[in-house]
């Protein structure tokens, strides 16, 4: 069985000085390798055939059979790492928390270099006192990227 820490490595060095980052690296019992890239800006196929041909460069199929494949993380997937939310900050994002809130706003900030944790704003209906109609304000919540079960980016048509 492909070695998937050896793998990371061999993507790690294909994606070096790139703004491309790991999203997921699979490795089934009969050597189905899928490797899941994204990047902060558009991915072509150019660039996983390049990494494609770095990894089939460091495992050689002769030693050991395997399928691969390198693809892009699709646009309605679900967060699977930081860099994605990095990614998507200003955009409007779906959020369901581990205690089953469904959250809808927009990713306004994610912190980067501290715990990991983002600001989404999300929209309130709030009565002012001595008003007769409630109103939507803007609201932020900090939320721990530990304390999300699924993110993913809103597409509204």
């Amino acid at each position: 069985m492909i070695d998937k820490q050896l793998l990371r490595q061999s993507v790690e060095r294909a994606i070096q000085d790139t703004d491309i980052f790991i999203v997921d690296i699979k490795v089934s019992a009969d050597n189905n390798i899928v490797v899941e890239i994204d990047s902060n800006h558009n991915l072509d196929t150019a660039t996983c055939a390049r990494i494609t041909r770095a990894i089939e460069a460091d495992f050689d199929r002769e030693v050991e059979d395997y399928e691969l494949e390198v693809g892009s993380a699709g646009l309605t997937a679900p967060f699977k790492v930081k860099g994605q939310y990095l990614k998507n900050v200003g955009n409007e994002v779906e959020v369901l928390t581990r205690d089953g809130r469904k959250l809808s706003g927009v990713l306004k900030a994610v912190d980067a270099a501290g715990p990991d944790t983002f600001t989404l704003e999300i929209m309130k209906k709030v009565k002012p006192e001595g008003a007769k109609r409630p109103v939507m304000m803007a609201e932020d919540i900090v939320i721990n990227i530990a304390d999300v079960k699924r993110a993913n980016y809103l597409l509204r048509f």
